[in-house]
């Protein structure tokens, strides 16, 4: 089983890779498109800005290769800045255009609350999934943050937290999954959330499906 973490020169790569690395994870780290051809699922961390992280993913020529990846069906978990640039358009410093795998944008957290929201916060989630398995839901996370996920197709919004907005703090569908808020900084549930994640890959790299029971 090969996980690739993809290096576009995000400041979180290193605990990210930690993070994996402590629960056992088979994991490679590359800023290159190949490995992405022949791994069992990818993770896409980052913190920063969307403008920066979708001009690295082009000149490195790692955004063919991360469509290519999700149509094939891997699992793929984007985290943080992973997550936003899943969306279509980031109004982040101008209007940028993402990945436009989900429907949608990426909204700054509105006026008169502290921003970036940094710190613990809830996430309740509308409906069971196998990320989350075993993790009580309400359970604190980790988030550093100043922008939000808007979905247009809310089916796509698994998870919710509150911050003077309620917004998705985790999206999943099929084998796509992406999260605001930073597991690798989340203590033991966040590990747990990691732990499921390559589980996911395992069942997905023996033809099981991914929605096991939970």
């Amino acid at each position: 089983m090969v996980i690739v973490v993809v290096d576009y020169g995000a400041g979180n790569l290193a605990s990210v890779v930690n993070a994996l690395e402590r629960i056992g994870a088979p994991v490679i780290v590359s800023r290159h498109p190949a490995p992405l051809e022949r791994a069992d699922g990818v993770i896409v961390p980052g913190v920063g800005a969307a403008a920066d992280t979708m001009r690295h993913l082009e000149e490195l020529g790692l955004v063919p290769a991360l469509r290519a990846a999700i149509e094939r069906g891997i699992p793929f978990l984007g985290i943080c800045m992973g997550l936003q640039v899943l969306l279509e358009v980031s109004y982040e410093g101008g209007e940028h255009r993402c990945l436009g795998i989900v429907p949608g944008v990426v909204r700054r957290l509105p006026e008169g609350i502290t921003v970036p929201h940094m710190g613990w916060n809830e996430v309740w989630l509308r409906s069971s999934h196998p990320l989350f398995a075993g993790i009580p839901d309400g359970t604190d996370f980790y988030f550093v943050h100043s922008f939000y996920a808007e979905p247009s197709d809310s089916s796509w919004i698994l998870g919710e937290t509150d911050y003077g907005v309620r917004f998705a703090s985790v999206l999943a569908r099929d084998n796509v999954m992406a999260t605001q808020f930073h597991p690798e900084k989340s203590g033991f549930w966040g590990l747990r959330m990691l732990a499921n994640f390559v589980d996911l890959v395992e069942r997905t790299r023996g033809g099981l499906p991914l929605e096991a029971p939970v």
